[in-house]
């Protein structure tokens, strides 16, 4: 039997050590296909809980470990609080990945940390920033923010969810085989439901449904049917696909020729026809574009802080300036597209982050630039909040989805 915490090591070592985003170490790091379910929960729990099993690993640990063995200690404790895997088990199996690494001579220090450990003796800092931070590992810096803009409900909205896997559908009839025996949780729009588990298999490569998240769909759902439209950020497509349904053209922009290449394998896989593709940079304004588009969606770079849940490797990477530094990029990208508007035309601005300065910020110091331009309200009918100029959705509130939406109308 192989040791269970050798894959979860395997792909965390990228993480931690050379700086992969999770999703890239996950798919990159051979693993045991038996075990890949198991292997991926580990990896996302320990990353979710990061700055906890710091604090437990400062609690026990008479020096820091180097980072080899912190990333042995943090799995092993995932598999001990977490899988409530027996004590003895992950001991055994975590003094022995050691020994298999070339580690052997902290053997002795594994053994012993493992069996005092007792989650009830690390010390929760007192501060209220400080208990956020260490109960859901999140940056203190993050976690002051978010207690300055919801007060008590930062917790909830940071706070880890059971995994749900979101599937859009073609149509009912495609739906129909997959949603038998109760599966399928619906959602307010059509053909989106939520699945605990969901395998992938032929209908996918058919085109018979894609994997689309409750918030990339509720964005979607708030832009207007219209002649030609543009996604300005575009990939992996899931966007363009989407409304390409709904609009007579979609174009596409995507900085990276890469990523270009994903959308086009995506609207072909979904047989979406009416998509065209531009390898460019939104944030660089392009005068042939002026007045060509109907409307305009800008879903921009940003922190990731809607959706931690998806992506828990954001509160490792994320620092604060970057927050700052994404700011400016989103600001340039607005700027540059708006002209791109017709008249009377809309320009939708999205994210999917939580974080005020990202969301009605950005609109409000684009709106003070471009008389042109006015808040129109716009209307979901998934769980949301209404701002000062759009809607943001709260992962407690809207089934998870941590993104916002504003609806912008450039003045006929």
């Amino acid at each position: 039997m192989s040791n269970p915490l050798y894959d979860p090591f395997a792909v965390l070592q990228k993480v931690y050590g050379q700086g992969c985003w999770l999703k890239q170490a996950l798919q990159e790091t051979p693993v045991e296909e038996a075990h890949r379910a198991r292997t991926a929960k580990a990896v996302y729990g320990v990353l979710e809980n990061d700055g906890y099993f710091d604090a437990c690993i400062r609690a026990f640990a008479p020096k820091t470990p180097k980072l080899p063995l912190r990333i042995l200690l943090k799995v092993a404790l995932y598999f001990l609080l977490f899988l409530q895997k027996p004590r003895y088990m992950v001991t055994d199996n975590a003094v022995s990945l050691a020994k298999k690494l070339g580690k052997g001579g902290a053997a002795g220090f594994l053994n012993a940390f493992l069996r005092a450990f007792d989650a009830a003796k690390v010390p929760v800092p007192a501060g209220e920033a400080e208990r956020l931070s260490f109960l859901h590992s999140l940056p203190l810096w993050a976690a002051k923010r978010l207690l300055a803009q919801y007060g008590q409900e930062a917790e909830e909205i940071v706070r880890s969810r059971p995994p749900r896997t979101f599937v859009r559908f073609v149509s009912a009839e495609a739906a129909a085989p997959y949603l038998a025996e109760g599966k399928g949780e619906p959602t307010p729009f059509a053909g989106l439901y939520a699945f605990a588990s969901f395998r992938r298999d032929a209908g996918y490569d058919a085109g018979l449904y894609t994997f689309q998240s409750v918030g990339s769909v509720a964005v979607c759902a708030v832009a207007e049917p219209c002649g030609a439209l543009l996604d300005a950020c575009a990939a992996p497509g899931g966007k363009s696909v989407l409304l390409a349904e709904k609009c007579g053209g979609v174009t596409a922009f995507e900085l990276h020729p890469h990523r270009a290449e994903l959308i086009k394998r995506y609207a072909a896989r979904m047989h979406a026809e009416n998509i065209e593709v531009f390898c460019r940079d939104s944030s660089v304004h392009d005068g042939r574009f002026d007045g060509a588009f109907d409307a305009v969606l800008a879903d921009v770079p940003c922190s990731g802080y809607g959706v931690l849940a998806e992506n828990p490797d954001i509160k490792l990477f994320r620092k604060e300036e970057d927050v700052a530094a994404l700011q400016k990029t989103q600001a340039a990208i607005l700027n540059a597209c708006a002209p791109y508007v017709k008249a009377g035309g809309c320009l939708y601005y999205s994210t999917c982050s939580v974080l005020r300065e990202e969301n009605d910020g950005a609109v409000a110091a684009f709106l003070a630039e471009h008389e042109a331009f006015f808040a129109e309200r716009a209307e979901s009918p998934l769980a949301h909040k209404k701002t000062a100029y759009g809607l943001q959705f709260l992962p407690h509130l809207s089934m998870g989805a941590g993104f916002y939406v504003c609806k912008l109308r450039r003045r006929a």
